[in-house]
């Protein structure tokens, strides 16, 4: 088997970019033996011609050179880096490799009697890395692991993980039916893969015109060149995590794509659904950009995009009325000014976060609760400026809410709570953390009227013993979170 190998290894170096030889089982709990045929010839001549088509790509974590029952392996390995593994297809093997030792009576396998929708079944719950190895069982799973119904999203994760490789190799592999163009695929997830490069997403861009849906969370080394790429190639984009990637300011079609089309046509972009969360160099010009190019989105997140001002807000109301979910936690510049754009947003929106924005006072909340008055989700954690007034507006005119956090809000005690309890019914979720003027008194006036509550958040508040059994009495299925030693 070693001498296969070689030849596998010398013939394929020619035309793939990342070759090595059998598998180092280091994340898989069992193990199994390589086929002796697995390297033929025939099989090593085929991964020469079609480098576009290239064999399973197997994502493994980074090992040293292992042994794989009792046999030596080698693994093709840059440094520690993790690297795509490329095989030829396991020969025409009906069922998983056996001990050629055993009786032909017992060769069988149960699992070979399941019929092939119940593979595919079983496949659909496996992650990419794992999919991969299964191709590499025999020549029945490799057909399988490879259908394209089980390819219609790509999830990678790791910090070592070389993914710019493995996305080019997956691709190939994608595009075998549809030369350079995978149509079936439509989610890429690469959360958390620190060596995604730009070079990784112009692959995306290139092979997946249908992709609808893209996760670069934490790849600080992707730039707004590849965005730009990505978004102009693949218009059927709705969902876009960027958040973590600090090196992206903006969100927009590339300068070729926007001089070709018309003013008439619309220079639009179809996401819905964008997250900048820690893009911290985004800066109000920027989202004027998006805004002004992205106008049917409907869930935006710029928690920590801590250069944003209220005129950023304002472009954003301007171009984007759709929005039904909006987060600016951590903006330490946006004002009631801001919250006052905010509003004008009126029915449609649904959900609010302005947790830790400082300037904000019960005048921006009034402005909320006046017009946005079916919010059910607010986050105004640590607004120090909002008081009991502020809470009483929430209380009267948003009647659907279902969640409210003013945790760590100093001015808000037992009145507001009362005036909280006395109109919002359909209250689900109440957080008081750090509420220095919350009493017992409050706390049961809410558990009085708030039958379908479900959590209350009261940790490091002076609240007695007898107000927390009392809730517990009257919201039997409300789980509450405190730091009284002497409840459970």
């Amino acid at each position: 088997m070693g001498a296969n190998n070689g030849k596998q290894s010398g013939s394929e170096g020619k035309g793939s970019s990342s070759i090595s030889s059998d598998l180092s089982s280091s994340t898989d709990q069992t193990s199994t033996k390589a086929p002796k045929n697995a390297a033929t010839s025939e099989d090593s001549d085929l991964s020469m011609r079609t480098v576009s088509t290239p064999s399973p790509a197997l994502i493994l974590p980074p090992c040293s050179p292992g042994v794989l029952n009792g046999s030596s392996t080698s693994s093709s390995t840059f440094g520690t880096e993790t690297i795509a593994m490329v095989h030829t297809p396991p020969t025409s093997l009906t069922h998983p490799q056996r001990s050629l030792r055993q009786p032909r009576d017992q060769q069988g396998a149960p699992i070979d009697i399941l019929p092939d929708h119940a593979f595919l079944q079983i496949f659909t719950h496996l992650p990419t890395n794992q999919l991969c190895r299964c191709a590499r069982v025999c020549r029945r799973w490799y057909n399988l692991a490879w259908d394209p119904r089980l390819w219609r999203s790509i999830r990678l994760t790791g910090d070592v993980l070389h993914v710019d490789r493995a996305l080019r190799v997956l691709t190939r592999r994608l595009c075998q039916d549809t030369p350079n163009v995978c149509l079936t695929l439509e989610t890429v997830v690469v959360s958390s893969c620190r060596r995604l490069t730009d070079r990784g997403l112009y692959t995306v861009a290139q092979c997946c015109p249908e992709l609808r849906r893209l996760e670069v969370a934490g790849c600080y080394n992707v730039s707004n060149e590849a965005v730009f790429e990505v978004v102009s190639r693949c218009p059927n984009l709705e969902h876009l995590d960027v958040s973590g990637c600090s090196k992206v300011t903006c969100i927009s079609l590339t300068r070729d794509v926007s001089f070709k089309l018309s003013p008439l046509h619309g220079q639009q972009i179809s996401i819905r659904y964008l997250d900048m969360t820690d893009c911290f160099a985004l800066e109000d010009e920027g989202l004027h950009t998006i805004a002004a190019h992205c106008t049917q989105l409907t869930h935006l997140y710029l928690r920590r995009c801590v250069r944003l001002t209220d005129e950023g807000l304002r472009f954003l109301v301007i171009y984007c009325p759709s929005v039904r979910e909006l987060s600016v936690s951590d903006c330490r510049f946006i004002s009631d000014f801001g919250l006052r754009e905010i509003a004008k947003l009126e029915g449609r929106l649904r959900y609010l976060s302005i947790a830790h924005c400082g300037r904000i006072t019960d005048v921006g909340v009034r402005y909320i609760a006046k017009y946005c008055n079916r919010l059910r989700y607010l986050n105004a954690r640590g607004c120090e400026g909002l008081t009991d007034h502020g809470v009483e507006h929430l209380a009267k005119n948003c009647l659907k809410l279902k969640s409210l956090d003013i945790g760590k809000c100093p001015l808000v005690s037992d009145a507001g709570l009362e005036q909280l309890a006395l109109n919002s019914f359909n209250l689900k979720r109440l957080s008081l953390k750090s509420c220095e003027s919350i009493t017992g008194r409050g706390l049961q006036v809410v558990a009085a009227n708030c039958f379908d509550l479900q959590l209350l958040n009261v940790q490091d508040c002076d609240v007695p013993l007898e107000a927390l059994r009392f809730v517990k009495r009257h919201c039997k299925c409300c789980v509450i979170e405190h730091t009284n030693p002497a409840f459970f």
